[in-house]
């Protein structure tokens, strides 16, 4: 399984999932990591993996842009696109190329929790000032909205009483990493098939 991946900083997920692969516990092959930004460590990193990296930005021409990364993620033979702190929406191309095939991480159990501007530290406000007594990770399809394709996997994780946003959010950060490398496993053995987006 050929995996391309797209970070905006970081890269976490990128880290841990090239991490399983060189460890052997996943069966995959980083292929390309694409940032919108020229200083994300995500690009250093994936440089010192011998994995190609690019930077495609895309403020100043968002069309050619999504053309750019669509044909960057062809040329690298991508299976799947993985996102990792992706602070961009994707464009049509990218999404029509990729149907079914790009997968995100969100920290909150979706459909909850989820939505332009809920992100990061955020979300975990969000979800203490409601009460909720659990939280999780969601890995879901991504389309042309935020936060809205399907399911693919969650890991659920209670909320004790006292808890702060910070406390949960240090809770989901330690879970992502874990879910998404099982995820992409399961995707990999043939044991989980993705959604059709249709």
């Amino acid at each position: 399984m050929k995996l391309a991946f797209l970070a905006s900083n970081n890269g976490s997920s990128l880290r841990a999932i090239v991490a399983a692969i060189e460890a052997g516990h996943l069966a995959a092959r980083p292929r390309l990591v694409v940032s919108n930004r020229k200083a994300a460590p995500a690009l250093d990193f994936a440089l010192a993996h011998g994995i190609d990296a690019m930077c495609i930005p895309t403020t100043a021409d968002p069309v050619g842009a999504d053309e750019r990364l669509a044909a960057a993620l062809r040329r690298a033979g991508a299976d799947l696109v993985v996102l990792s702190g992706y602070l961009r929406k994707l464009g049509p191309a990218t999404l029509q190329a990729y149907a079914g095939r790009i997968l995100n991480i969100h920290p909150a159990l979706l459909p909850s929790y989820g939505g332009q501007g809920m992100y990061g530290r955020r979300v975990h406000e969000a979800v203490v000032a409601a009460g909720e007594g659990e939280t999780g990770a969601t890995v879901h399809l991504v389309d042309d909205e935020y936060d809205h394709g399907a399911v693919v996997a969650q890991v659920r994780l209670p909320i004790e009483p006292g808890e702060t946003a910070e406390s949960v959010e240090r809770k989901v950060m330690a879970a992502e990493p874990g879910l998404f490398v099982e995820t992409l496993r399961r995707v990999a053995s043939g044991e989980l098939v993705l959604p059709n987006p249709s």
